[in-house]
């Protein structure tokens, strides 16, 4: 397999995993995240869960890039 292969595995399965925590696990509804209900239209905007998401891929590509 070439490098484009194992990249593009490797992102589905990170992508795949991601969707599978945040949707059991609750992550988008976190105090700090914005949600504003006027009538039927609903607006969201996941400041904390933008963040924490960040820091753990930051940590994540930090210790792969050590690994190498």
């Amino acid at each position: 397999m070439n490098g484009m292969a194992k990249l593009l595995m490797v992102a589905g399965a990170v992508i795949f995993i991601a969707g599978f925590l945040i949707h059991f696990l609750k992550l988008g509804k976190l105090p700090g995240d914005i949600v504003i209900r006027k009538g039927n239209a609903t607006f969201f905007f996941p400041v904390m869960t933008s963040i924490i998401i960040s820091v753990i891929l930051s940590a994540i590509f930090f210790l792969v890039g050590r690994l190498k």
